[in-house]
């Protein structure tokens, strides 16, 4: 369990954003998040909640999906990247593992890693973090010789997330860790990535449905319903809010309901602005 990050400087920021795909469908309205130097910051929610839309927003996928940010902005390190390329985003340092477990289903699992390092020009270098790639999973060295298409559901998260340290990122942005993984191979997941953090200083945005699991490893959080923040704070607080207990720990006979059926819920001004 960590205890709440200490201050540090703001690596990502998003301002009051609104993404509307196709012209015409409004999925997020009036985000804003902060995201520390250094630290894993979990968004959190329930499918369709915007989770996915915020990632891809920041990653640059959005055009890919008829998606375009119409509102507010997005800063990395100061400088505005709401209509970067996501190529660009790569060259910056920030890498999106997308939800899915995408992996090169024809390549090994060993190919799959060194395509996160076709920008990188030292062999040395490489070589280096394929070593501690494996370091970090060492399943995939068992099965670096295995087509990635016949690899378990668990090793091809692993492999999407050691590809995207191939790039030697700054911030990862990962997309449900979680999805479809057997609770003990959650754990792992999550334990490696609080590792990379720890030890290679890699700063985390994740988006996770299993709100249990993600306040245990993350240091701050933000919870979203309907396209829009509801609550906000450190792990140690969202754990221990008796809201968050009842709709997402599963702490409460009275089942999920929605933060809008709360009469204590109340509204941040940004969230209807």
């Amino acid at each position: 369990m960590l205890d709440a990050a200490p201050t540090r400087e703001t690596l990502l920021e998003v301002n009051n954003i609104e993404v509307i795909y196709n012209h015409v469908i409004l999925v997020l309205k009036g985000v804003s998040l902060s995201v520390p130097k250094g630290a894993i910051t979990a968004l959190l929610g329930g499918n369709g909640a915007g989770k996915s839309t915020t990632l891809k927003a920041i990653s640059g996928l959005l055009k890919s999906e008829r998606g375009d940010v119409t509102k507010g902005s997005i800063l990395y390190r100061g400088q505005n990247i709401a209509e970067g390329n996501p190529a660009d985003l790569v060259r910056m340092g920030v890498i999106q593992v997308m939800e899915g477990r995408h992996c090169f289903e024809h390549l090994t699992v060993e190919e799959n890693l060194l395509t996160g390092a076709y920008t990188r020009a030292s062999r040395a270098d490489v070589a280096r973090d394929l070593e501690m790639v494996y370091t970090y999973f060492p399943r995939l060295r068992e099965r670096r010789k295995s087509q990635a298409g016949y690899t378990s559901g668990g090793e091809q998260q692993m492999t999407a997330i050691g590809r995207a340290l191939m790039s030697r990122p700054e911030t990862i942005l990962l997309d449900e860790p979680s999805m479809g993984l057997a609770p003990q191979l959650v754990e792992q997941i999550f334990e490696i990535v609080r590792e990379v953090n720890d030890k290679e200083g890699v700063t985390f945005l994740l988006a996770e449905q299993n709100t249990n699991v993600a306040l245990r490893y993350a240091h701050t959080g933000y919870i979203l319903e309907s396209g829009r923040v509801v609550m906000e704070g450190t792990a140690q607080d969202l754990r221990e809010n008796p809201d968050v207990k009842e709709f997402y720990l599963g702490m409460s006979d009275k089942g999920r309901k929605s933060f809008r059926d709360v009469r204590s819920y109340r509204r941040r001004k940004r969230w209807l602005a």
